[in-house]
């Protein structure tokens, strides 16, 4: 069913950034913790664009007589910022993701529906990143808040498309790792300029007067020789060998 509001737009093909549609975020800043995402409009897509300026107009009419006593202020702060440029909130400029884009913010109290092309709901948190492709609904308000007062962009649903490169410094598992089967055979590489000291020459201590002594090497021990057999001696008298008695007997 269409909606007829005025001040709702349905975008075309966006893509989206600093996504926080699962769980409410906090601006760091302060304030109440909200559902939000960057919507990043192509300045390709002027229906789009042409749709978001009817809807921010029939906003600003709706708050003068709504919001602001019949007056239409002479300042009217617009949620809708040109990514070329410089961020409202610090003159910076945008990021490099913003050029060529119209950049505003949408949030709501209430979780928004995210589905697929098929309008299913999608439940992976790990689908919807920023960088991702989408289609979403808002819709601007008129607010006076502490003296200012604006227009406000409410979040409607979101619609994935498209699968996009997420953006941000974060990297992959497998980029940091990756999956090199010679990892184990690598070497680090040296540094420029690096060279290794060289290990001093081991030179033992010596303490003073000690001499060292020789090395040992086994004596040969001579081959035992047999004693020198004695003469036979013969008694003169009996004409026998003398085989240790006295002579004579």
């Amino acid at each position: 069913m269409a909606n007829n509001n005025p001040q709702h737009v349905v975008t075309g093909r966006v893509r989206l950034s600093f996504v926080h549609l699962f769980a409410p975020h906090a601006n760091p800043n302060g304030g109440e913790a909200k559902y939000s995402t960057t919507i990043l409009v192509p300045k390709s897509d002027m229906a789009t664009k042409q749709r978001i300026d009817a809807a921010i107009q029939a906003a600003i009419n709706a708050g003068v007589s709504s919001r602001w006593n019949g007056i239409r202020p002479p300042q009217v702060a617009i949620p809708v910022h040109d990514g070329d440029g410089a961020r409202p909130s610090d003159g910076m400029p945008f990021g490099a993701e913003c050029k060529g884009h119209w950049v505003f913010t949408a949030s709501s109290k209430q979780p928004p529906q995210v589905v697929d092309l098929g309008l299913n709901p999608i439940i992976a948190q790990t689908e919807i990143y920023s960088g991702v492709y989408a289609k979403v609904s808002v819709q601007f308000f008129p607010y006076a808040n502490s003296g200012k007062k604006g227009i406000g962009c409410g979040l409607g649903n979101v619609q994935k498309v498209e699968d996009g490169e997420p953006l941000g410094n974060r990297t992959t598992a497998a980029d940091d790792f990756g999956s090199d089967p010679n990892w184990h055979s690598q070497q680090p590489p040296a540094q420029p300029g690096y060279v290794p000291p060289a290990q001093p020459a081991y030179t033992p201590t010596v303490q003073p007067g000690y001499a060292p002594q020789p090395a040992y090497v086994p004596s040969m021990q001579p081959s035992r020789q047999p004693y020198p057999s004695q003469p036979i001696q013969y008694d003169p008298i009996t004409g026998l060998p003398i085989s240790g008695g006295i002579m004579g007997l």
